[in-house]
């Protein structure tokens, strides 16, 4: 039998018309209640009835693009390059999730309501098992449905491997309606860019590290640390490393205040992102200190900002268009998935002005 709205209201302990708001996403709802819906939605494998001309399979023009701040440019520039790809046939309609990790559910079942024919999610997601297991399942049942998924930016989830061919008959590790990521080097580029700072000289690295309760940051912050093991240095010492509430100029202004409060004896900042860093920058400065002479900063991302910054961000590039184009063609077809459905995008160090051998001072 069939699962109904009242079963997942039941289930939830709420009404039937909690649900459907829920579901619409149109009407305002408690965080507790929306997650509890959503738990009991995951639990009972309900599918929700899209539009009746839509009903047999995903064959909508809909692509769902999932973005944690459109207003940063890391996730415009991928979303811009995904909307490029997809064709004047396709409607992307890009999502804006906050970082909420009840939102991001939310809009994945409404996208499901709709059919769509695609999904591509950009960016690290919230480090908690919980979450993540649900977000598989979601996942899944919208590969099941027919849609197809990208990860774009992210790692791959359990258990969400794909399989198969396409129509063609072209064995690319992911069948139509699969699942498909592109895994930024996050690890590995900020490995390289503490090697930077090490090669320089420098002994005394603080880190302006993003939210902790995402997964960029730590596999930001485990490159860092791995770094830091291979020169026989502590990783261990937690003056040196503090977490922003978010990517953004105020969490590095502030932590850079803090790393200078905990360790005045810091000769370099490694920022979570590029914006970060110039929030570290302008503290920096407003303390008197000069970068690099002083201070060397590093970023992360090299967004179109960091050259422009005074002096030029050294950072880690990564291909954020190139990134986002290829998800788009594997969201409409137009590119084959990579053997197992997962592909690493390399992260190249781009060593600028902003950082240089730490100032000699002088033992008391």
């Amino acid at each position: 039998m069939a699962v109904t709205l009242a079963d997942v209201a039941a289930r939830a302990g709420v009404s039937a018309a909690t649900v459907s708001r829920v579901l619409s996403g149109n009407y305002p709802v408690a965080d507790t209640t929306r997650t509890r819906v959503l738990r009991a939605v995951d639990d009972l494998e309900y599918v929700v009835n899209g539009p009746a001309s839509a009903l047999a399979a995903a064959t909508s023009d809909l692509i769902g693009v999932l973005v944690n701040d459109i207003a940063d440019p890391f996730f415009g520039i991928i979303a811009g390059a995904v909307q490029s790809e997809i064709g004047d046939g396709k409607l992307a309609v890009v999502c804006n999730t906050g970082g909420s990790p009840e939102r991001e559910l939310t809009y994945l079942t409404l996208l499901q309501r709709q059919r769509a024919a695609a999904v591509v999610i950009t960016g690290g997601a919230v480090d908690d098992d919980a979450h993540q297991a649900a977000l598989a399942a979601r996942l899944r049942r919208l590969s099941d449905g027919g849609t197809q998924v990208v990860l774009c930016g992210r790692s791959p989830l359990p258990g969400t491997a794909p399989a198969g061919a396409t129509p063609s008959g072209r064995d690319t590790g992911a069948e139509p309606g699969g699942i498909v990521t592109l895994a930024f080097d996050n690890t590995g580029g900020a490995q390289r860019l503490t090697e930077h700072l090490l090669t320089l000289g420098h002994r005394h690295i603080g880190c302006v590290a993003g939210p902790a309760d995402r997964t960029t940051s730590r596999h930001r912050l485990e490159g860092h640390r791995r770094a830091l093991t291979a020169r026989g240095l502590p990783t261990e010492d937690e003056r040196l490393t503090v977490h922003g509430g978010a990517y953004d100029r105020a969490a590095g202004y502030d932590g850079a205040l803090e790393l200078l409060r905990r360790a005045p004896e810091l000769t370099a900042v490694l920022a979570a992102n590029d914006t970060v860093a110039l929030g570290v920058c302008a503290a920096l400065r407003d303390q008197g200190l000069r970068i690099p002479e002083d201070v060397s900063v590093a970023g992360f991302d090299d967004l179109p900002a960091s050259q422009d910054a005074g002096p030029p961000l050294s950072t880690v590039r990564l291909p954020l268009h190139s990134a986002g184009a290829r998800a788009g063609r594997l969201a409409v077809g137009r590119e084959g998935a990579p053997p197992g459905g997962v592909t690493t995008v390399r992260a190249e160090l781009i060593s600028r002005a902003s950082t240089a051998p730490p100032p000699h001072r002088p033992s008391r």
